[in-house]
């Protein structure tokens, strides 16, 4: 019997996606979007606008 290799928990660089652009926008507004529905002054809403505000950098670097 020969090993298999299972592909679950792989990890795909997202460097290697031509639109990663695309996907970035589309997780910064995703996060905004979380964000704007939290009740204010939660930590889970912290969280999101944090996670918006590193992806907004990130996409400020790329372009």
């Amino acid at each position: 019997m020969e090993k298999q290799y299972c592909k679950v928990g792989t990890v795909k660089p997202i460097a290697a996606e031509a639109d990663i652009i695309t996907l970035l926008e589309y997780q910064y507004q995703n996060f905004l979007e979380k964000a704007s529905n939290m009740p204010t002054n939660t930590q889970l809403g912290e969280f999101f606008e944090q996670k918006a505000q590193k992806i907004k950098r990130t996409l400020e670097n790329l372009v």
